[in-house]
């Protein structure tokens, strides 16, 4: 809503970094304010945001007024949220706010037609309810959550932060200190509701000035009120303070699940086989994303189906059963039948990336992958495990090698095979693969900034998987701390 800071900074830096066009939008939404609240006096100031916007790399700035978006009227058609995700937190006292949010959202979704949507992990109630309006309006776009970015004392950055005097500046940093003083009790073991929102509420009430509007813990989806963070459960630990007139949002987010390695890489690097044998050397569970995606590829192929038709593609991968069995070495079932060498033929090679790049066959198998890492345990690779579907994996892995290297890795597979082929050949298709991986437009390959790089040229298979079986260690031991 404009008055930019370094939380939309990282938000455009994320988005420019992932994409080929990036725009910000700038509006201050009169639908979301109830009567009473700083609508009149909200800070704005869009020379400041244009700079800013330039200085990041933005391509397009859309400002528009609410006469262009057709906020004039006396009586404008909203989108109303579903009433769940509004009754709790910032809904309870701010009625009517998300309806705002989502009619204006939706306005701007339609008017822009993004590929991707980013947001901010602060605003976490909103993040839940737009996920949500995405999913159930059907928008062809792809909601990245970002993290949450702090000022030097810890305070989450906000437009609202501009109200502060420098003393109320210093004490809303303690906001952040309570809630990490629960998440050091988490980290502990606790779990329960009332030992968590007690030791937050005990630190704020320490400081006089800060105000408490609301302390919740919830599941991060469906906000549902948690008594319990169990296994396999995503948490939120809500809270809204008011500093005098002004009222400031934080939150943590808390997960009990067990550790997860995330393995990304170009195509060839040896990612499914370093994983499988990682997973039965720490006794963990496999899963094989590039092998999903091939075995929808092969569904397609089996179906007589064009890979670049995008409806029958998704209809086929709507249908299709797939199962991984987390025996060494995987063995991968297409509707119950064993398919784990027919998914490495040539053909399916020669598919999958066109088919991989779908968004309908991405959501199918991102809601399959997510629901078997819900309770951890798990070793996973593919093109973006680290940077979109887990990441907040413990260990994360970017795995590579050379061309020339994985091209020679291709070609004595395929002799093992029996199949011919040609070396340079191998050496093109990959290079030519690479380039389509990196640039398309859904979920391009990225190396996670928390990524542990590993070139494996001159590398033997036990080395690699010897390296990662180490971090694991070192990474868990220092979580256990």
């Amino acid at each position: 809503m404009g008055a930019l800071h370094q939380g939309h900074l990282s938000l455009m830096h994320r988005a420019k970094a992932e994409n080929s066009c990036v725009v910000v939008s700038i509006f201050v939404n009169p639908l979301q304010f109830a009567v009473g609240e700083d609508y009149d006096r909200y800070p704005r100031n869009l020379s400041a945001d244009q700079a800013l916007c330039e200085g990041a790399g933005v391509d397009v700035i859309f400002a528009p007024s609410a006469e262009e978006l057709g906020l004039n009227q006396q009586k404008i058609t909203q989108v109303v949220p579903d009433k769940s995700l509004t009754a709790v937190l910032c809904g309870k006292s701010r009625v009517g706010h998300f309806a705002g949010v989502c009619t204006i959202i939706t306005k701007l979704l339609n008017i822009v037609r993004p590929h991707r949507l980013y947001l901010g992990q602060k605003d976490a109630q909103q993040l839940a309810i737009l996920q949500k309006l995405v999913q159930d309006l059907c928008f062809p776009v792809e909601v990245i959550a970002c993290p949450t970015v702090r000022e030097p004392n810890g305070l989450a950055c906000s437009s609202r932060n501009l109200y502060l005097t420098d003393e109320e500046r210093q004490s809303a940093s303690h906001i952040y200190g309570a809630l990490q003083r629960a998440q050091s009790l988490f980290q502990q073991g606790v779990g329960d509701r009332h030992s968590l929102l007690n030791a937050v509420h005990e630190e704020i009430s320490r400081y006089p000035q800060l105000q408490l509007d609301y302390l919740d813990l919830v599941d991060s989806v469906s906000l549902e009120p948690l008594q319990e963070i169990s296994l396999g459960t995503s948490a939120l630990l809500a809270i809204a303070v008011f500093i005098g007139k002004t009222r400031l949002i934080d939150n943590i987010c808390l997960h009990r699940r067990l550790p997860i390695i995330a393995i990304d890489g170009p195509a060839g690097a040896g990612k499914s086989t370093v994983t499988g044998l990682v997973a039965k050397e720490l006794g963990l569970l496999h899963l094989d994303t590039g092998a999903m995606y091939r075995a929808i590829a092969l569904a397609v192929l089996q179906a007589g189906a064009d890979p670049q038709d995008s409806i029958a593609v998704a209809e086929i991968a709507a249908q299709a059963e797939i199962d991984i069995r987390h025996a060494y070495p995987l063995q991968i079932l297409l509707n119950g039948v064993d398919v784990s060498q027919a998914i490495r033929s040539t053909a399916v090679t020669s598919c999958v990336a066109a088919i991989a790049s779908q968004p309908a066959v991405r959501q199918i198998l991102l809601s399959l992958q997510r629901s078997w890492g819900k309770k951890g345990g798990i070793v996973m690779e593919g093109r973006d495990i680290g940077t979109k579907i887990f990441p907040s994996a413990e260990l994360k892995i970017f795995l590579t090698a050379s061309v020339a290297e994985r091209a020679m890795r291709r070609y004595q597979q395929l002799a093992q095979q029996g199949e011919v082929s040609d070396l340079e050949s191998l050496k093109q298709a990959i290079q030519e693969r690479d380039l389509q991986d990196s640039t398309r437009q859904l979920s391009p390959l990225r190396q996670a900034e928390d990524a542990i790089r590993i070139e494996t040229d001159g590398m033997t298979v036990a080395e690699v998987v010897a390296f990662i079986v180490n971090l694991y260690a070192e990474r868990t031991q220092t979580h256990a701390k």
